[in-house]
């Protein structure tokens, strides 16, 4: 009897410890990950922008119902780092960009458990508030400088259902009656319709400089002041940094190129471009120029890919004015792979800037450096670019591995070449800023410090 008791206690012992250890081990467990509270957070930071109804993304990311169905598809794009398109390769260069539109290593760890949980739903309170998208028809950059100063449209061009690919090259005046300096610039396809129909659309800055203006040196392949706003899947527009500005002259007009291809269905379209000036009186003291900086030494001719081989090729480009490195935005087609720039300072060292290590023709992304890290270098600097392109079948976008593939406008050919914003200073004021950003970054290392 005394041992039946001894058995019963020892019994309800185990149980009361299990019953108060039951509720310690639930309270360790990690909490469950959920759509509504940790997945819609990273979405609208970092897919809505394309991933909502009518906007360019093949599907909405907005709502759980929406989301649900490609959960497993999301998951192996984002695991991949295919997904958001940010392509820059995170163990080479600076990587501090103002623009960063990637995820970090934790956020793609919560999509992934996530699904691998069964992309439970969770609890409609943990829902972040939607997002409140501007119209399609809404110029982003107003938010910030209200109604556009000045905005030109190339002519209509209607594409044909069935047909070759276009490249319509009209020219428009701009009206400029008086030297103003662009702070920002938009462009896009005019009607949602017409993005179907728009590949990509350069717009150019044709203008007469005077002998004064004429000493700011563009130092690319791009003839004039260069290439003034590109519109292509991943790019929207540019913001100038603070100081700096492009200067439009009277009498200029803008060049445009743009690439049409046929969907299948006829559609009339233009390309608009929104332009916002400095207020009169608050002009920058130092201009931008954005320009062509190829990665073919010898010209665009000389690019030559035999078939199922690797290319590589380099360009040199002197600058021969001291300035401030504002972006990268590597450019080739359905072969390319990788593309860098380099900088060899006039001492001989060398330094990384930016490599694209996994090139995705779908997406031009324009990867622009945070205000103290856009690389502040003096005149003498050589700008290498070094490209890489894949004509076997290993690559998957390749069309043909069997073909020989030079450069040309086509998809199926080949170009090489990175489109780089510089804002040129002379020597005494590239000083200061040298000067500034060592401060600068002096302040920031005593506050890590303490």
């Amino acid at each position: 009897m005394a041992d039946a008791r001894f058995r019963w206690a020892a019994w309800l012992g185990a149980m009361g410890l299990a019953l108060v250890a039951a509720p310690a081990a639930a309270q360790n467990q990690p909490a469950q990950v959920t759509f509504t509270k940790d997945v819609a957070p990273i979405f609208q930071k970092a897919c809505e922008s394309c991933h909502r109804k009518d906007s360019i993304g093949p599907m909405s990311l907005v709502t759980y119902e929406e989301s649900r169905p490609w959960a497993r598809s999301i998951k192996s794009r984002v695991a991949a780092r295919q997904m958001p398109p940010w392509h820059i390769d995170k163990n080479v260069g600076i990587q501090h960009f103002a623009n960063d539109r990637s995820i970090s290593d934790a956020e793609i760890a919560t999509i992934v458990k996530w699904v691998d949980a069964g992309a439970p739903k969770g609890d409609m309170k943990d829902m972040p508030a939607p997002v409140q998208w501007p119209s399609d028809q809404d110029w982003n950059f107003a938010k910030n400088y209200g109604k556009p100063d000045l905005i030109i449209k190339s002519p209509k061009y209607t594409m044909p259902a069935q047909a070759q690919d276009a490249w319509y090259k009209p020219v428009v005046p701009t009206g400029i009656t008086e030297p103003r300096y662009v702070r920002a610039i938009e462009m896009r396809p005019g009607s949602v319709r017409g993005r179907k129909i728009t590949h990509h659309a350069l717009a150019r800055l044709q203008q007469t400089e005077a002998s004064s203006l004429a000493a700011t040196p563009n130092n690319g392949d791009d003839p004039g002041p260069g290439l003034f706003m590109e519109w292509a899947v991943g790019k929207q527009g540019e913001v100038a940094r603070e100081n700096s500005g492009k200067l439009m002259l009277p009498g200029s007009s803008i060049v445009w190129d743009i690439h049409y291809h046929a969907v299948g269905e006829e559609i009339t379209d233009d390309v608009e471009m929104a332009i916002y000036f400095y207020p009169k009186g608050q002009e920058p003291k130092f201009r931008q120029m954005l320009s062509l900086y190829s990665g073919i030494a010898g010209g665009n001719r000389n690019l030559d890919i035999a078939p199922n081989s690797m290319s590589v090729t380099q360009n040199f480009h002197v600058m021969r004015k001291a300035g401030r490195i504002e972006n990268f935005q590597p450019h080739m087609h359905l072969r390319g792979k990788a593309m860098s720039m380099e900088a060899i300072l006039p001492n001989g060292q060398t330094q990384m800037l930016s490599m694209v290590s996994n090139y995705n023709f779908n997406w031009h992304t324009n990867y622009v450096y945070a205000d103290d890290y856009a690389p502040l270098l003096p005149k003498g600097t050589v700008l290498r670019i070094t490209s890489w392109h894949d004509n076997t079948k290993n690559n998957p976008n390749n069309p043909d591995p069997n073909q020989w593939v030079g450069w040309g406008d086509r998809t199926v050919d080949e170009m090489a070449h990175a489109w780089v914003n510089i804002t040129y200073m002379d020597d005494a004021d590239f000083k200061v800023e040298v000067d500034k950003r060592k401060a600068k970054l002096a302040g920031t290392t005593s506050d890590r410090q303490q």
